[in-house]
């Protein structure tokens, strides 16, 4: 059961990671919100760096090293096509500055999870910044006029991706605050998923307007 539910995860996030990437080039956009991106990028590449520096691995660190391989080219799509959704207000040359400063902030609150939390570093930081993620997909969506990058594909397999774990650390293994954190997640996953379906049925399809508001990773509570 731990081992299905590991790999039930890893393939779920895996086909959001490449539907994001194979959007992103496509539509000419960034599908996950960017401070929600940076604590992904960042976590993964934590995860990996010591699982391997310590010559400890097991299924998850492989799972997230193909994450991390496939998170690189989400944060180049953020990276190519993340200026035009700044603000209207803001001068572009903060767009690096700003990108810098919140990498540079997650890689430091990762670092300090496994300074309070040792081994469990990795529970926590991943359902905390999911449930951060999942409400940002939302606030995404309310402050985007269009859908490009984004998919129901993306959006139930975000779900079940981060479900899967939520059962196997919430209930198999008895955390209640991985449970209520899973919980919550799943809340506004299906939340996500049922207006990103009720937008996609629109007569008018936002997914074809060319106009672009500002964007949830720059003028709102971020992941």
């Amino acid at each position: 059961m731990v081992l299905f539910l590991l790999l039930l995860s890893g393939i779920c996030w895996t086909i959001v990671y490449i539907e994001l990437i194979f959007l992103g080039f496509k539509e000419k956009t960034y599908g996950m919100p960017f401070i929600a991106l940076a604590f992904n990028f960042t976590w993964e590449t934590v995860y990996c760096y010591i699982d391997f520096k310590s010559g400890f691995s097991n299924v998850q660190t492989w799972i997230n090293l193909i994450w991390f391989l496939l998170d690189v080219f989400i944060v180049c799509t953020y990276l190519i096509y993340g200026k035009k959704y700044f603000p209207k207000h803001t001068s572009r040359k903060y767009f690096m500055p700003w990108t810098i400063i919140i990498f540079l902030m997650s890689f430091a609150l990762q670092y300090y999870f496994i300074i309070e939390f040792g081994d469990l570093w990795k529970v926590y930081s991943a359902f905390i910044q999911n449930l951060i993620m999942s409400i940002l997909f939302i606030n995404m969506l309310v402050n985007r006029n269009d859908i490009k990058g984004q998919s129901l594909t993306i959006a139930i397999n975000k779900w079940i991706g981060t479900l899967a774990p939520t059962i196997l650390f919430g209930i198999i293994r008895g955390s209640k605050l991985i449970l209520v954190l899973g919980i919550f997640c799943s809340v506004f996953d299906i939340i996500y998923i049922y207006f990103l379906n009720s937008v996609r049925k629109m007569p008018f399809n936002l997914s074809k307007s060319s106009k672009i508001y500002n964007s949830d990773s720059t003028t709102s509570f971020k992941a």
